[in-house]
């Protein structure tokens, strides 16, 4: 037997927009702060790799594709800063949103592998 209750009660878009965007920033930030934390000891061996070879580059490999997924997040932030009124507002950010996921996965994954390495050989 279903039960009978009344609407539910809906919250102001503007709240509800004001918590996407803190949970967004918090993510990011969790996402900026989480390979530092996990591979600090991998990043400064690459770091101390002085000559330009096959090792620095796959070495640095997994944290430019995690920068640059991050950085995705700057036209996301750009578009939810501009005013919805305006008359060359175009609202859309879903690719730019796709591009930093998977550019931040696929770094993530990379540098678990590189981490791997790191951790037989060192």
């Amino acid at each position: 037997m279903a039960s009978v209750a009344g609407p539910k009660p809906r919250t102001r878009p503007t709240t509800r927009r004001r918590q996407g965007q803190i949970v967004g920033a918090a993510g990011v930030g969790l996402a900026a702060l989480l390979p530092a934390v996990l591979w600090h000891d991998v990043v400064a061996d690459v770091a101390r790799l002085r000559t330009v070879d096959t090792t620095f580059v796959v070495g640095w490999a997994p944290w430019t594709l995690m920068i640059l997924g991050l950085l995705c997040a700057i036209p996301i932030v750009a578009e939810h800063l501009r005013d919805r009124e305006h008359r060359f507002h175009r609202p859309g950010t879903g690719a730019w949103a796709g591009w930093g996921v998977t550019l931040y996965l696929l770094g993530f994954a990379l540098a678990t592998q590189v981490a791997q390495i790191h951790g037989k050989y060192s």
